[in-house]
């Protein structure tokens, strides 16, 4: 298994400097946006984004957990049933401007699922993507990022392994070859 590195902790903490600038300039003073943290692994990304936001603007953005499970379309299809996690949304998203975060998008199906998810919580205004990698070449939907930390070209046989931790020290973001 070859392991090769696509951010560092240094240049992870520059891309989410440049993303959280981005979301001010379109967002403002927040009034009306709710970030809302893709399960399992998004909601790490949305609350350090919402910490930096929060840093930023002196403002409290509220942050939401959301599970799409059950919203998948290839639910049913798995040998192993997936396993669901929190569902944490404790305002209503109806008429706001909605930030879905997630580390990285492939296929889109996560994204098309937590779609309908969140219906569920309102009709919102607005919904907006933002993923820390965007790999490129791999999507089934036609589902694209508002906000993309980087792109990277991978191949089917390769993943994106995400390593965060909670003092963003020792934090990493790698391609592997699963060969």
């Amino acid at each position: 298994m070859q392991k090769k590195l696509i951010l560092d902790s240094d240049l992870l903490t520059i891309t989410l400097d440049r993303l959280c600038q981005e979301l001010i300039e379109n967002h403002g003073d927040f009034e009306d946006t709710i970030l809302l943290g893709l399960q399992p692994r998004g909601i790490f990304l949305a609350e350090w984004m919402q910490e930096k936001l929060t840093t930023a603007t002196k403002r409290q953005i509220p942050l939401g957990y959301l599970d799409a499970t059950f919203h998948r379309d290839d639910f049913r299809r798995r040998e192993i049933p997936a396993k669901a996690s929190e569902t944490r949304v404790p305002f209503l998203i109806e008429g706001k401007k909605v930030v879905l975060i997630d580390d990285v998008l492939y296929t889109g199906r996560t994204v098309r699922a937590a779609l309908d998810a969140m219906i569920a919580f309102g009709r919102p205004e607005k919904v907006e993507l933002l993923v820390l990698i965007d790999r490129k070449h791999t999507r089934e939907l036609p589902i694209s990022a508002d906000y993309v930390g980087k792109y990277v070209n991978t191949m089917e046989s390769q993943r994106v392994l995400v390593e965060l931790d909670a003092l963003h020290k020792h934090n990493k973001i790698w391609l592997i070859n699963k060969d």
